[in-house]
């Protein structure tokens, strides 16, 4: 028998227990619980603009195809890196002296997030939906304005070994806001209206006020610009042309837009249903509290266990078969949205289908992170990785989503889920030929 020390010593035992749980201790670090928060204060702003704004629309007699024109107020989450450079270089002159770079940009877009909310719950679409369109680009932009400084400060104010924390975090507050936004704004709304919903939705971002003006400023960050920078010409060349030839060069040109298109594909099935979903909901029979309790709550932790589970499968057998599975399985979520058409308001088979529909989703965004993180060099890794996923965005945010409404008005619901599984096709298929060309894995030093 094994009588080893380490192997039967209760006290090596709780000496580990300990270490293990003394790994947890790093969520306890203020400026960990700060991101947290920060990240609350970003995740908000995005449901007011898609999902719950798209119910108040409905729920205003707005036709499916404008709504699905309200897609474009997106826009800015897809260009934010054109105006990125200005707020990382450009200092505010009474902000930055009193905050630093960072805050002084974190709280001038988070006031000017708040304005804009309170704009939009000022709005009213049955009567002058120019004007609900124009406060709901302003949220928009205000919103990725905020992510743009959040980022760089999570990466900023903390040590490498704590990065991991962070990211941790500032994903679980975005979805603790994401649900926020959905479930309870419904909820406020179905007693008091979509007004006041918003307007308590902009208070909640004075959550994000408060810790900015509570949390440190990074080390590195100075309140001033910084002098003596590159032309340019050449600041551009290092941070857009370098990171996408390197693209090339690595892949191949046939390859590499064989990717891109791939990655602009991929989502397709989701995209194109994004913006009709809580009009459907509406259109069916289903009230606030319902669609908030099935697809926000309920939904959320749905979303959460296909995450966990792909990660698992992704470890085990790798990202292309689970990129393959995950596309089928967002293509057989839209069956059960037909489906749901066809039975109408039944609310035992709303839970199905969004156990499906999110479960699934959340399958295929993980596997999705985990490709496009793979694609990226180490040398021009947030850059190719930010260049990415805009790319991704391009055409399903100003083209496929802000058509479906048109698509529904033209073909009814039942066709439009069909026709929405049967875009993931293509996407599958580019899939399976980079499958075949992917280049064979290289033996290790033992096998040499």
């Amino acid at each position: 028998m094994n009588t080893a020390p380490g192997n039967t010593a209760p006290g090596a035992w709780l000496d580990r227990l300990g270490a293990r749980a003394g790994a947890f201790e790093v969520y306890l670090d203020r400026r960990i619980i700060g991101i947290l928060f920060l990240g609350f204060s970003s995740g908000l702003p995005l449901m007011l603009v898609l999902a719950t704004l798209t119910a108040w629309l409905s729920s205003a007699g707005v036709s499916k195809g404008m709504i699905g024109l309200f897609a474009y107020a997106l826009a800015p989450y897809t260009l934010k890196f054109v105006w990125a450079p200005l707020m990382d270089r450009v200092p505010l002159p009474w902000l930055t002296r009193l905050l630093g770079r960072r805050r002084g940009w974190l709280l001038l877009s988070q006031v000017g997030l708040i304005l804009a909310i309170l704009g939009l719950a000022a709005t009213d679409p049955a009567t002058n939906l120019k004007a609900t369109a124009v406060m709901a680009l302003l949220v928009a932009l205000m919103s990725a304005s905020q992510d743009i400084v959040v980022d760089a400060y999570r990466i900023e104010i903390l040590e490498e070994d704590k990065l991991g924390a962070g990211a941790a975090v500032v994903v679980l507050g975005y979805r603790i806001a994401m649900w926020v936004a959905t479930a309870g704004a419904l909820a406020i709304a179905w007693f008091w209206g979509y007004p006041a919903a918003y307007t308590v939705m902009a208070c909640l971002v004075l959550v994000g006020v408060v810790t900015v003006l509570l949390s440190p400023e990074p080390r590195g960050s100075t309140t001033a610009a910084p002098r003596g920078e590159r032309p340019a010409l050449a600041w551009i060349n290092e941070v857009v042309i370098e990171p996408f030839r390197d693209f090339l060069e690595r892949n191949g040109l046939t390859t590499a837009l064989v990717i891109l298109a791939f990655i602009s594909l991929y989502k397709a099935s989701d995209v194109l249903i994004a913006q009709m979903a809580f009009p459907f909901y509406l259109d069916v029979g289903f009230n606030e509290l319902e669609i908030g309790w099935v697809s926000g709550t309920f939904g959320l932790f749905c979303t959460f266990g296909g995450s966990f589970l792909m990660g698992a499968m992704i470890y085990r057998f790798g990202i292309v078969p689970g990129l393959f599975v995950a596309g089928l399985l967002q293509m057989g979520s839209n069956l059960m949205f037909a489906l749901q058409a066809y039975a109408g308001a039944n609310l035992a088979l709303f839970h199905v289908t969004i156990f499906v529909e999110n479960a699934s989703g959340g399958m295929g965004t993980t596997a999705f992170v985990a490709y496009l993180s793979s694609l990226c060099n180490v040398r021009y890794t947030a850059v190719q990785y930010a260049l990415l996923t805009s790319f991704m965005q391009l055409l399903g945010k100003f083209l496929i989503t802000p058509s479906s409404g048109f698509l529904v008005d033209w073909m009814g619901w039942i066709p439009f889920f069909l026709l929405s599984m049967a875009a993931g096709l293509p996407a599958l298929v580019l899939l399976w030929w980079l499958w075949r060309h992917l280049p064979a894995p290289e033996p290790d030093a033992a096998g040499d």
